[in-house]
């Protein structure tokens, strides 16, 4: 039961959203596919929540 209560934390899921919009340290080595790939997340993660958004003021408007 334990284990099942553990997979619904959702702590990680904020701590991964603020850190993947906290500013870059400018002493990690970095390349362009690694910077690409974060770009993409944070657009991704936008665009989810902006839909959840979107979904939850429909159900509500019903």
């Amino acid at each position: 039961m334990n284990r099942f209560i553990d997979y619904l934390k959702i702590g990680p899921v904020f701590a991964y959203f603020l850190r993947v919009f906290r500013k870059r340290d400018p002493n990690d080595p970095t390349s362009v596919n690694l910077r690409m790939m974060h770009g993409i997340n944070r657009i991704s993660i936008v665009v989810f929540l902006f839909c959840l958004i979107v979904m939850i003021v429909r159900a509500c408007n019903r």
